[in-house]
C-alpha cells in the first residue's frame, strides 16, 4: 500500500527504501513565504515572458462563438491538429494519432497510466526533473534511474537497466532538465540498437521546450515501435498558463489516453485550444521562436563561458537551464542567494548522480554571468590549490 500511494520505492533485492520524496504534495509550514531574492530568481525554470508571442492579440482574433459549439467539445481543435501535425512531420514523428491533454506532466502521466501497472519499472534519467519522478511514484512505479551526459542516457547504464526488466522509459531528448542534454543522431542509433532486443518497452518522450530547445530532435522511437509517445507541451513556446499539450504515439496509446480523459476532464478547454492554434499559425510565429532560440543559446553561452573563464565546467547544450557539478552545493546556493540571485539546489533532481546546482538561464542578462559565475567559483574552489583544478 506504500507502495501504490508513492512512499516507497521497491529495489529487488536490495529492499525496500522510502522515496526521495512523497508523491503527493503535503502542506508546507506556516507563517509567511520567504522574502523575495533582491535581484533575480534564476530557479522557476519558466520561459522569459518577454519572448512569447503576443496573446491579447490573438485572443482578438478568435471566432469563439465557432470555436465553442456545443456539438464540437468533445474533439480535438481541428486548426490544433493541423499546426500539431505539421510539427511533428517536420522532425519526422509519425502524425496519424494525435491528442490534446493539460500540459506535459498530464501527458506523461496519462501515457504510463495507459499501459503500465504499479510495480512497473520506468527507467528515468539521473539526474530528472522531478515532477517526472513524483509521476512514477504517484502511479505506483519504480524508477531505475540512469545516468546522462551531454548527449542524453549513457547507452551501457542504459543497457543494464533494460535488463533488469524496464517496462518503459521516460527521456527528455533535449533541453534536459536539470542537465541541458541533447541526443544527437550517433547517441540516437546507439539507444535505438539496444531497445531492439526490448520491443514491448514503451517509450515516452517528454519534448516540453520543442522548438525553443536549441537542438534537433531525435527520437528514440522508429516509425515501426509498437509503444510509444512524443509529448510536446506548448508553456516555454507560447505561455505558461496555456496547459495544452501536444501527444503523438501509436494509436492504441493514444485511444487509451483519450478513453481515460473521456472519462475525467473530457477535453481540454476549447478557449486553450483555440488560442494556440491562433498563436502557432501566426504568420510571425517563427519568426518569434527563432529569436527566442538564439536569445536563450546566448545566455546560456554567457553562463557556461563564464564557468569556464573561472575553470567550474558546466552542462547546457540546450533549452533553458545550465547544471553545474559541485563539489557542495548547499554553500553555493547559499552564497548566491546571499548575492541576490536564487537558484535550485541539485538534491531535487538527483538520485545517485553527484551534487550541483541549476541555474534557469531564461532570464539571465548576460551581462550578470560573470558576477553569478564569479559567485560559484569562488565557493567551489575555496580551500583548493590553483594546481587542484
Amino acid at each position: 500500500m506504500l507502495r501504490e500511494r508513492g512512499f516507497v520505492v521497491g529495489a529487488g533485492r536490495r529492499g525496500t527504501r522510502v522515496a526521495p520524496r512523497p508523491a503527493l504534495r503535503a502542506p508546507g509550514p506556516g507563517g509567511s513565504p520567504p522574502p523575495a531574492p533582491a535581484r533575480a530568481d534564476l530557479s522557476i525554470g519558466l520561459a522569459d515572458p518577454a519572448l512569447l508571442p503576443p496573446i491579447a492579440a490573438a485572443l482578438a482574433r478568435i471566432d469563439l462563438d465557432a470555436k465553442l459549439r456545443v456539438s464540437r467539445l468533445e474533439a480535438a481543435d481541428p486548426d490544433l491538429l493541423d499546426a500539431a501535425r505539421t510539427g511533428f512531420e517536420a522532425d519526422g514523428v509519425r502524425s496519424d494519432a494525435l491528442a490534446v491533454v493539460s500540459g506535459a506532466m498530464d501527458g506523461v502521466e496519462r501515457v504510463l497510466g495507459a499501459h503500465l501497472r504499479p510495480g512497473d519499472r520506468a527507467i528515468v534519467e539521473d539526474p530528472c526533473y522531478p515532477p517526472i519522478r513524483d509521476v512514477l511514484l504517484a502511479l505506483g512505479l519504480v524508477p531505475i534511474p540512469v545516468a546522462v551526459d551531454d548527449s542524453g542516457l549513457i547507452p551501457d547504464l542504459f543497457a543494464a537497466a533494460l535488463h533488469r526488466g524496464a517496462q518503459a522509459v521516460v527521456t527528455v531528448p533535449r533541453a534536459q532538465n536539470p542537465l541541458g542534454a541533447a541526443v544527437d543522431e550517433q547517441r540516437a542509433g546507439e539507444l535505438r540498437a539496444l531497445l531492439a532486443a526490448h520491443a514491448d518497452v514503451l517509450i515516452v518522450e517528454d519534448d516540453h521546450a520543442s522548438v525553443v530547445a536549441g537542438s534537433p530532435f531525435r527520437s528514440l522511437a522508429d516509425s515501426s515501435w509498437p509503444r510509444w509517445a512524443v509529448i510536446r507541451a506548448l508553456s516555454k513556446i507560447l505561455h505558461p498558463d496555456l496547459r495544452v499539450a501536444l501527444v503523438a504515439g501509436d494509436a492504441t496509446t493514444i485511444a487509451r489516453v483519450e478513453g481515460r480523459q473521456a472519462l475525467g476532464p473530457r477535453w481540454v478547454s476549447h478557449i486553450l485550444q483555440a488560442t494556440a492554434a491562433e498563436l502557432l499559425l501566426d504568420a510571425g510565429f517563427d519568426e518569434v521562436v527563432t529569436h527566442a532560440r538564439h536569445v536563450y543559446a546566448a545566455r546560456r553561452d554567457a553562463l557556461i563561458g563564464a564557468l569556464a573563464d573561472h575553470g567550474v565546467p558546466a552542462h547546457g547544450r540546450s533549452g533553458l537551464n545550465v547544471w553545474v557539478p559541485l563539489r557542495e552545493e548547499a554553500p553555493v546556493a547559499r552564497a548566491l542567494l546571499d548575492e541576490g540571485w536564487l537558484v535550485s539546489a541539485g538534491e531535487l533532481f538527483r538520485f545517485a548522480s553527484g551534487p550541483g546546482i541549476r541555474v534557469t538561464t531564461a532570464t539571465l542578462d548576460v551581462a550578470d554571468a560573470p558576477e553569478v559565475a564569479a559567485v560559484i567559483a569562488a565557493i567551489e574552489h575555496a580551500g583548493r590549490s590553483r594546481r587542484a583544478y
